[in-house]
């Protein structure tokens, strides 16, 4: 990887544990009940730790990160001191640019005051708190254990502890939601202050406690006509807030757009460490072995704990240029598409007008609602 390269080096830290798993969720997290004795919590940031040493000796280059992420999962229930170690340990092992962003996921009821205050002052600038929803019955048809209130009210703990920016999460078109449901979470989270919200449409993921009471017929699938409906609501709100999208699940005051995940969908350079953690530097993408407990075997006898690897094309490399640059606001060149191609957008009104006329790519509220099948229609079959 050569300097200029490494200079925009990213890195992800996922932390597996959950106190409670929800019935949508299908990510590579566990609760104390699932992992048994096989892993202590407690000790968990020294094995990340010990990751991020390895990492930066196989990395080999004296080049600073330039944005930390720790996902999950639930980060905090690693406390303050388990991920001020863990950044300790990235700024020892491989330092930080000047003014790097430094985000930690949470869930409200895993932090208090306090321990907001004391991952700020250990450096984190970023807070990204998962919501879902202010309506009770939607939070209890997803299984949350947090109470309407505790998202707001962490955030505004955040704001007041100096985070330089606080992200809510917000989850929409579960079954039994309404447009007034939406509405209400949406001037919630704004009332916290905070100056980024992403909000994501309810996936059913196979396997999950949600698909079950679906196949059940104890609740009705989402449906997509509403979902798409629910997704023009919160780009008005938010659009009326002062807060336009810059990605198409994302928005943000001008400045508190995520950089962490601009790195992703600008197919930058990304090093995870962690339990499934996925990599991606020069083309070669690989990920580390899923369980935590084998993770943890291979890290404490320091190897590196990947599982598979493999070398992207330049197809693979266009493909994923495409799917993810598309979906920000800012675009794409459009020199590389087809002028029939994007013509033919432009006429469905799927693409904007004025960017076309700069030789850019930019998707228009319609062509976000159908993002992925204008990707397609992009990539050549």
């Amino acid at each position: 990887m050569s300097a200029d390269q490494a200079s925009t080096l990213s890195l992800y830290v996922h932390v597996p544990f959950c106190s409670s798993r929800c019935g949508y969720c299908d990510f590579n997290t566990y609760t104390a009940t699932e992992l048994g004795n096989e892993v202590r919590r407690d000790s968990f940031h020294e094995v990340l730790a010990a990751e991020v040493r390895i990492a930066a000796e196989q990395l080999s280059t004296s080049q600073q990160v330039s944005t930390v992420f720790v996902g999950g999962g639930t980060p905090t229930l690693l406390g303050s001191h388990g991920l001020n170690y863990v950044l300790q340990e990235i700024k020892d092992s491989f330092g930080l640019v000047a003014g790097a962003e430094v985000t930690t996921e949470a869930n409200p009821d895993s932090v208090d005051q306090q321990m907001l205050e004391e991952l700020r002052a250990g450096g984190f600038t970023r807070m990204s708190l998962g919501m879902q929803s202010s309506a009770p019955r939607v939070l209890q048809v997803l299984e949350r254990t947090h109470t309407p209130g505790a998202s707001v009210q962490a955030a505004r703990w955040a704001v007041e502890a100096g985070f330089e920016h606080v992200n809510l999460d917000l989850i929409y078109g579960t079954p039994g939601e309404t447009d007034d449901d939406l509405k209400a979470s949406v001037d919630t989270a704004l009332s916290a202050g905070i100056d980024h919200l992403s909000a994501y449409a309810l996936i059913v993921e196979d396997g999950t406690a949600l698909s079950r009471r679906i196949a059940r017929g104890e609740l009705p699938a989402p449906d997509d006509d509403v979902c798409a409906d629910r997704y023009e609501l919160i780009d008005q709100q938010m659009n009326a807030a002062g807060m336009p999208w810059y990605e198409v699940s994302n928005w943000a005051r001008p400045g508190g757009e995520c950089q962490h995940n601009l790195a992703y969908w600008r197919s930058q350079h990304w090093w995870g460490v962690g339990p499934g953690a996925h990599s991606h530097i020069d083309g070669r993408r690989w990920w580390n072995v899923k369980h935590p407990a084998p993770y943890a075997e291979r890290v404490r006898a320091h190897e590196a704990p990947i599982a598979d690897a493999e070398q992207l094309t330049a197809d693979d490399l266009r493909t994923e240029q495409v799917m993810l640059g598309l979906r920000l606001a800012e675009g794409m060149s459009a020199q590389s598409f087809d002028d029939v191609l994007l013509d033919d957008l432009l006429r469905r009104g799927l693409i904007d007008q004025s960017a076309r006329a700069d030789s850019r790519v930019q998707l228009t509220l319609a062509g976000r609602l159908l993002a992925d099948a204008v990707v397609r229609e992009l990539l050549p079959s």
